[in-house]
């Protein structure tokens, strides 16, 4: 008797459990259903050329993944190898300052080991600045060249892949127009589903241009930003070296009214 007044006061629950188990499996049913369809609408139905822009598109991620991996201020102009070479040149110590520059594998350690080695202790006007900024000009072509090799892909994706998507619409034209002169007659209802086929791979070839032209500019924005980071660090570099060197003879320039305030 205990046992059936339990079972039937649990039974209510049993039966809301089977009621939102229904409910979840037909919204579950429905909503896989409605993906496959639009798979099967806006990718598939696209033809043989959603092939060729699945390539591009993939393409275009690594691309973005490894310019956006390798274009970063801890590769380029890391805080800490900064504060230490002003730290060095600070107090000329122009020979640590190169040791550190040597063992850091970043554009400004590498930079400055190829530039500091030019710095003329015996002219103490300009520790021969010129020859310095000569040399981070030669090395900043050499390595932009290489690091915009891999961002100008990412513009070749962006004008590639309308081309492909054109391509795939023209093909899809052809194919019905054969249709249209095979049967003979002008059905509305085959030619749109022909004509709408073709003009998803527009579609989808302008999808992947838009960001990739946004992802080109981005990163050629940022790599411009960081070398002049960097050019400009060593420019201070320099001029903490001329401050310390010539610092007896900047402060004598000064009257004597202002120095002490």
């Amino acid at each position: 008797m205990k046992n059936d007044i339990f079972l039937n006061s649990n039974r209510p629950h049993y039966k809301g459990n089977i009621y939102a188990l229904i409910t979840l499996t037909s919204v579950s049913l429905a909503f896989g259903q409605e993906k496959t369809n639009a798979l099967q609408q806006y990718v598939v139905a696209g033809g043989s050329t959603m092939f060729l822009i699945l390539v591009v598109s993939l393409a275009l991620f690594a691309l973005v993944v490894f310019n956006f991996m390798n274009i970063s201020r801890a590769k380029f102009c890391p805080v800490d190898l900064k504060n230490e070479l002003l730290d060095h040149m600070t107090n000329c110590r122009v020979r640590s300052a190169i040791e550190a520059s040597s063992a850091d594998p970043s554009y400004l350690g590498r930079m400055m080991a190829y530039a500091l080695p030019n710095v003329d202790a015996t002219s103490p006007e300009d520790l021969g600045r010129e020859k310095v900024e000569d040399a981070v000009a030669d090395f900043s072509i050499n390595e932009n060249r290489k690091n915009m090799v891999w961002i100008n892909y990412i513009s070749l994706v962006a004008q590639a892949a309308p081309m492909v998507g054109l391509f795939g619409t023209v093909l899809g034209m052809v194919g019905a127009f054969a249709t249209l002169s095979g049967s003979g007659q002008a059905d509305p209802g085959m030619l749109a589903n022909d004509i709408s086929a073709a003009l998803l791979t527009t579609l989808w070839g302008l999808v992947i241009a838009i960001p990739a032209l946004v992802s080109y500019y981005f990163f050629k924005n940022k790599l411009n930003s960081l070398v002049a980071e960097c050019h400009q660090t060593s420019e201070e570099l320099i001029n903490a070296s001329l401050q310390t060197i010539n610092q007896d003879a900047h402060l004598a320039k000064i009257p004597e009214g202002l120095a002490a305030e």
